[in-house]
């Protein structure tokens, strides 16, 4: 019976002890401006920018604003820092729905994405290994992942359409580009921006560059850094380079390295160049060059496959393939 009665008091001990943490942890949450603790009856609400004190009203918020805006944008800050250097999993590509395999940052020479196609039927980035294996299989012409047969002239056009009449993010950039070549740059801005909006990365690193060069809109340096920081953190690594040069150019060798380094890990290979030259500044250490590199290459192999070995020694069938579908 005494071990019993034993288990019972430290049983009861370790209860008031968690009710007090608990009591301890409500003390905590209280009004930065008046003191009120939090109740049934009043909900503090965090500071959205910080996320560091809460309030019970806007009133409140309003009179400690004074004392709270340094410590507010300071912090703010570090919260937007440990966002942006942050690892992404991968690229905004993505992975191909078909394959699973992520989807390499390849380009031409005159910078087009020759990895990968996007087809409008289904609004999906299909990787050329997959489309040539498909190639193979099937004499007509059909989307590898919808099946969906496609026909000369308006079927895509029919196609893009309905990708647009339903607000498809990709489409809605297809609007914005075509208005670019037309040299209507504030109509472009107006799509760009309602495709950025949607989520599509490439659509904030357009509109940074638009910022950057005032078309469409006046020039912004601040707005620019913001649409390429939303893409850096979306996996744009082009869009991370652009950070990661202008931080060189302000003097924050730190920062650059740190927007080099995670292209790198992503598989872009202007990323290695750029460290390559920052190591014989001297901004870099040999240890974290000789990482990103091997970080380079497994992110590189792990975009490879028979298949798209395939593709790549038979071009011709893919540029068969792809053509209806560069202009969308």
């Amino acid at each position: 019976s005494s071990f019993f009665s034993l288990y019972h008091l430290d049983y009861r001990a370790a209860y008031y002890v968690s009710k007090m943490s608990a009591a301890a942890d409500e003390a905590d949450e209280i009004c930065a401006a008046c003191g009120i603790p939090a109740c049934d009856d009043i909900t503090l609400k965090l500071c959205t920018a910080c996320k560091s004190v809460r309030y019970c009203g806007i009133e409140c918020q309003r009179k400690h604003r004074s004392q709270h805006k340094r410590a507010c944008k300071k912090r703010a800050a570090e919260l937007r820092d440990e966002i942006l250097f942050r690892q992404p999993e991968g690229t905004h590509f993505g992975d191909c729905p078909i394959c699973f395999i992520p989807i390499s940052t390849g380009t031409d020479e005159d910078g087009n994405m020759n990895t990968a196609a996007h087809y409008p039927c289904c609004s999906k980035m299909i990787c050329n290994g997959c489309i040539y294996e498909s190639a193979l299989q099937n004499t007509e012409e059909k989307c590898p992942f919808c099946r969906t047969p496609f026909q000369e002239g308006t079927d895509t056009e029919r196609m893009v359409k309905k990708r647009e009449a339903a607000n498809d993010p990709f489409a809605i950039r297809g609007v914005a580009g075509r208005c670019w070549k037309e040299g209507n740059f504030s109509e472009c801005f107006k799509y760009m921006n309602q495709a950025a909006k949607g989520g599509d990365m490439e659509a904030h690193q357009q509109l940074g560059h638009m910022y950057l060069q005032g078309e469409g809109v006046e020039e912004d340096m601040k707005k620019a850094f913001y649409h390429w920081e939303e893409a850096a953190i979306g996996g744009h690594p082009i869009a991370r380079m652009s950070l990661g040069v202008i931080e060189g150019d302000y003097g924050r060798h730190d920062r650059q390295i740190k927007h080099f380094i995670i292209a790198a890990n992503q598989g872009w290979g202007v990323a290695v160049e750029q460290l390559k030259m920052c190591y014989e500044e001297g901004h870099v250490s040999k240890h974290d060059f000789g990482e990103a590199l091997r970080a380079y290459q497994r992110a590189v192999d792990a975009t490879k496959s028979p298949q798209r070995e395939a593709a790549k020694r038979n071009p011709e069938l893919l540029n068969v393939r792809n053509r209806r579908h560069d202009e969308y």
